[in-house]
Formats: structure tokens, sequence, C-alpha cells
């Protein structure tokens, strides 16, 4: 994603001078050399995470079993991609991390401590990128169901959602045995607002979402990035596909 613009070098650049050579003997520009580059990827390293691309850990079961988050188990690290919607908007399927709203927090999972220390928070983004850090506790991780303008409801006779009036199966939806009986709480219709997303976890009675009566759509600024791929563990390693269901019959 870099891009490096070079020149024709000149024939005087090509060939090494004397003194060229001898200053090199002594390892000085070798060495500067190699601190520029140190300082180069580390600036990238702390730069990928904020502005392209980020590792977070999946630390809750809201998403099972299409990410894994459970208690016990060796749990998800995906890759978001932050540029995914620079110049589009989240569609339903799609699987986005996104900033809790203020009426959200404290419902899934604890509120973390957020540290002032800006050499401690540097070490966080670095962390984070190669998935050695739980995400912020004010992060969540969803499947968009509907999109500003769209209206969604729960359920039809067969315990589907309804979408713009027309039932959609979702193959992806699990019901944790743990957390009472395979149905979806009824709720709707309502009307996304412009600028908004409805999103709900795919672990349909574990998750903290859209449907709570204190929560409802979140806005599309709140939005981070959208989660491409699956990379730990290795033996799940894979990439992250949007799902929007599939239209069935009433």
């Amino acid at each position: 994603m870099i891009r490096k613009h070079g020149r024709l070098a000149t024939e005087e650049t090509d060939v090494a001078s004397p003194e060229t050579d001898s200053s090199r003997t002594d390892g000085r520009p070798l060495f500067g050399r190699g601190l520029r580059v140190l300082l180069v990827v580390a600036l990238l390293v702390v730069l990928i995470p904020v502005f392209i691309a980020r590792v977070y850990a999946i630390p809750s079961g809201s998403m099972e079993t299409t990410l894994h988050g459970c208690t016990g188990c060796n749990n998800d690290r995906v890759l978001v991609d932050k540029l995914a919607y620079k110049f589009s908007t989240p569609q339903p399927g799609d699987i986005v991390v996104f900033i809790v709203p203020d009426s959200w927090h404290n419902t899934e999972l604890p509120q973390a401590p957020v540290t002032s220390n800006p050499l401690m928070r540097a070490l966080g983004s670095i962390g984070a990128v190669f998935g050695m850090e739980q995400p912020d506790q004010t992060d969540f991780i969803k499947r968009v169901i509907a999109v500003g303008g769209q209206t969604v409801s729960c359920c039809d006779a067969r315990n589907r959602l309804i979408v713009d009036g027309k039932s959609v199966d979702e193959p992806y939806v699990y019901f944790a045995p743990e957390f009472g009986k395979a149905q979806q709480a009824a709720f709707g219709p309502v009307r996304v607002p412009p600028g908004s997303l409805w999103v709900m976890g795919d672990s349909r009675n574990n998750s903290v979402d859209s449907r709570a009566a204190a929560n409802g759509p979140v806005s599309v600024r709140s939005v981070i990035g959208k989660a491409r791929w699956i990379v730990l563990p290795l033996y799940r390693f894979g990439a992250i596909g949007s799902s929007t269901g599939s239209t069935g019959d009433h």
C-alpha cells in the first residue's frame, strides 16, 4: 500500500568515490542506514494499526460460531481493515468493528481503564498489530443486519428476521444451548435512520446489540473497519466472508 517513487541514478551517483569506500570501512554509514530503516519500521508499526489495519482479539462469544471468543478456547484474532469504508459504506452482512455508543458501555464486557501515558498507549498499539493485546473495551464486533432507510423486525412464523418486509434465512446464526432455547426475541419493526446501522451478533441468544432497548442503531461514523481475515490461531486462518443471508418465503 506504500508506493515508492524512484529516479534514475546519474553516472556520478553510481560510481563510488574513494572517500565513500574508505568511510564504509568503519561501519558508520551502514550503522546510520540501519538506524534509519529501524526508525521507518517502528513508524510503520505504530501507524499501521492507527490508519490501515489492526488485529483484534475476539473476547466474547457474541459472534460464535463465525468467530471464536468462548471461555476456555483459543480465541480468534481477526485483521480489521480500516480503509474499507473510506470510499464506501457498510452493507448488510458485513462484520464490522465499531466504537460503542455511550449507552452501550459496560453491557457486554467490563470497561477497561484507558491509560493517559502516551508511551503505554504506543506500546499497546504495537502489541495490537500482532494480536498481543485485547481491543479497547469500547470496541465491539457485530454483523450489519440493516442500513439506513431499511426496516427490520423479528420475527416471522419460522423465527427469522424480516428486513424490508422479506424474511431472511441466516445460515450463520447460532444459539448457544447454555443461554436458553433457540429462539430470537421479538422486536420492531424499526426503521434504521439514515447514516446508521442495525447490528447484531451471530450468537443470537448471547449478544448485546441493537436489539436492546437502550441501544438501537449505531452511527456509520462510529465504524472502525471491516473484519477481513482470521489470522490466529493458524488452524482457523482464512478470509471472513460477508453474508447477507438469503430471502425466504414468509
